[in-house]
């Protein structure tokens, strides 16, 4: 987080001091984010839009597919994050079978199926953007997502397990699903020309790699090695509060470097991000308060509730536009469908932190992550 006392703790310390108001406990730089990100991916777009060949120079920092400035700065962004989270716990999350099938089901089975039939539903004449849109929808969250939990003061230990689980399935079954969306159910039911994903196992596991396993070995190696050495209350009281706030500048990095890549393309197609942006905002509302609903009808705590909800309506975009790119090229509408993806998910689901923050009274004060 992105001050010297832990948000989590701050948030939760606001039921018992009376206070109306969760997101009045936040730091100014907590409180403000959504300000921050606004002004990131403003600075990303106009520097992609005012610096010529900037965008064509960020693309060529890459090794195997994946660039190394987005892979930078979701490193920094996530291990912070996944320092804090207290492993001997995590027990604790699996042994939760209702939080465990839930995410599967929803992440697995609804979210690709709602994305199918709102890219339908919205886009039936713009069958590239369409196309975009399903490889989004496959593509499940395993990396910002932990940041979005963490500042709606989710369940880490559920976070780290959920984005661990949703990275095996991802190398498992993002090819299938991608064949049964794009190829096998449109000649079934003569929607599509039946094109499907040229993706390998390989790329997805490298993807999967980079963006969870490189910063959840660092944070699990941080919480083993710093406990043993300072403790476990000087860890969590000195150390956790000096590098907390990298996490929001790894998050400003990452969408400073994301827009300026696409910053001309979005910019020059305002009325094509247009059609793509709304099926996505329809997208995100339904995962989030569909699955937040559920988890609380599931009897599930606020902070696994948060958790779960996030993790649902969250997306890989990274994945999905080097998918989309790889198979349809970078200047295709499957590649710009996969640009717009993050420059609608970032601000949207910053607005959900606080409305999850504001639902949380909602929950039965006694209950555990109430």
């Amino acid at each position: 987080m992105t001050s010297t006392e832990p948000t989590t703790a701050r948030a939760r310390s606001a039921d018992a001091a009376g206070d109306d108001s969760i997101v009045g406990k936040l730091s100014t730089l907590d409180r403000y984010l959504a300000v921050w990100i606004l002004l990131a991916m403003a600075a990303g777009l106009g520097l992609g839009r005012l610096i010529p060949g900037m965008n064509d120079t960020l693309a060529k920092i890459e090794i195997g597919g994946i660039s190394l400035p987005i892979a930078l700065g979701l490193l920094v962004m996530m291990y912070p994050v996944l320092a804090k989270v207290r492993y001997d716990r995590l027990d604790r999350v699996t042994g939760d079978k209702k939080l465990m099938i839930s995410s599967l089901v929803v992440n697995w089975i609804v979210g690709p199926a709602v994305m199918f039939a709102l890219a339908w539903i919205f886009l039936p004449d713009l069958p590239e953007y369409r196309t975009g849109l399903i490889i989004v929808g496959l593509a499940r969250c395993i990396a910002m997502v932990v940041i979005w939990n963490d500042l709606a003061c989710g369940d880490r230990e559920a976070a780290a397990v959920l984005v661990a689980l949703n990275s095996v399935f991802q190398v498992v079954a993002f090819g299938l699903l991608g064949w049964f969306y794009l190829d096998l159910l449109p000649r079934w039911t003569n929607l599509g020309d039946g094109r499907g994903l040229d993706v390998s196992v390989g790329h997805i596991a490298l993807n999967v790699v980079v963006f969870l396993g490189v910063p959840l070995l660092a944070g699990f190696l941080t919480r083993r090695i710093g406990e043993q050495k300072l403790g476990r209350a000087d860890y969590e009281a000195k150390f956790l509060p000096r590098i907390g706030p990298w996490a929001l500048y790894g998050l400003l990095f990452t969408i400073v470097v994301l827009f300026a890549l696409q910053g001309r393309t979005i910019t020059s197609q305002p009325l094509d991000v247009a059609r793509i942006a709304l099926p996505l905002l329809v997208y995100f509302a339904v995962m989030f308060f569909g699955t937040f609903l559920l988890g609380k009808g599931l009897g599930l705590a606020y902070d696994r509730t948060a958790t779960l909800a996030f993790t649902a309506a969250g997306n890989n975009f990274e994945l999905a536009i080097a998918v989309a790119i790889a198979t349809f090229g970078v200047t295709s509408g499957q590649a710009l469908s996969g640009v717009v993806g993050p420059l609608i998910e970032v601000p949207v689901l910053v607005a959900l932190v606080y409305v999850s923050l504001a639902w949380r009274r909602g929950f039965t004060a006694g209950q555990p992550g109430s």
